[in-house]
Order: structure tokens, then sequence, then C-alpha cells
């Protein structure tokens, strides 16, 4: 952070690397792949703070899921044995994990509160005439 507004008050270059280069993520790739895997980093985690903003229910299966595809990326690099997961696969399998614990919520839910009485609906309320001012 210092170095990006020394930059930005000394009118000079911008710093090339911030704080994602300093992640362990990034510690673990070879030389060459450093700016490859951050790159990705904060892509996944872009999409996280997405998840995470627009998500209705609070959940801790994507990041999992984006981890692992991080993960799963460095391998390839060091190893290139297998390729790696694609985006779709990835989160096609956090959908279906997210929609069973959803589902468990909701029967728990459920179970733990029994309907007491039903509330009325706004359809069933009469109607107010509004008075004509002369």
């Amino acid at each position: 952070e210092k170095a990006l507004f020394r930059a930005l008050k000394s009118r000079g270059n911008t710093p090339k690397y911030g704080i994602i280069f300093n992640t362990s993520f990034i510690g673990k790739a070879k030389g060459k792949n450093k700016g490859r895997i951050s790159r990705y980093l904060a892509n996944k985690a872009s999409i996280a703070c997405r998840i995470d903003a627009f998500g209705e229910v609070p959940t801790r299966v994507f990041g999992e899921k984006l981890k692992e595809q991080v993960d799963d990326r460095l391998t390839y690099y060091d190893e290139r044995s297998h390729k790696p997961m694609k985006n779709t696969v990835a989160m096609e399998a956090a959908l279906k994990v997210f929609g069973k614990e959803l589902k468990k919520a909701k029967k728990e839910e459920s179970k733990a509160a029994p309907e007491v009485g039903s509330k009325r609906k706004v359809e069933d309320e009469p109607e107010k005439k509004k008075k004509k001012k002369k």
C-alpha cells in the first residue's frame, strides 16, 4: 500500500506486485509461474467476492471449491501431470453441494418452528375508502 500511494504522489510507476503476491499460494509456485498463479488467484478472489456480495444465503461451499481450483492449478503448473478442473465443472459441483445444504437447512428450520397460526393475507383485509376533500 505504501509503495502504491508513494508512486501515486510522485507520479511514478506503480508497483507491479501487491499484497496478493505475498500469499502462500504464490510462495509455493516456481519463479516463472508466480505471475500466472497470482492472476488466477485474483480472479478466483473476485468471483468469491461477487458470490458473497450477491448471494442470499451465506455459505463456504463456493470458496472451498475455488480454493481447490487454485490448488489444482498450482500443481498443474508445477507437475503438468493432469489438466486442472474447469470453472464450470467446479461451480456445478458447488451448486449441487449448496443445494443439498439448503434443503437440509430448510428441513431443520421447518421442524424447529412449526406454524402456530397463519397471518392474514393482504387480500383478506377490508378495503378502506379514502375520503375526498372538498
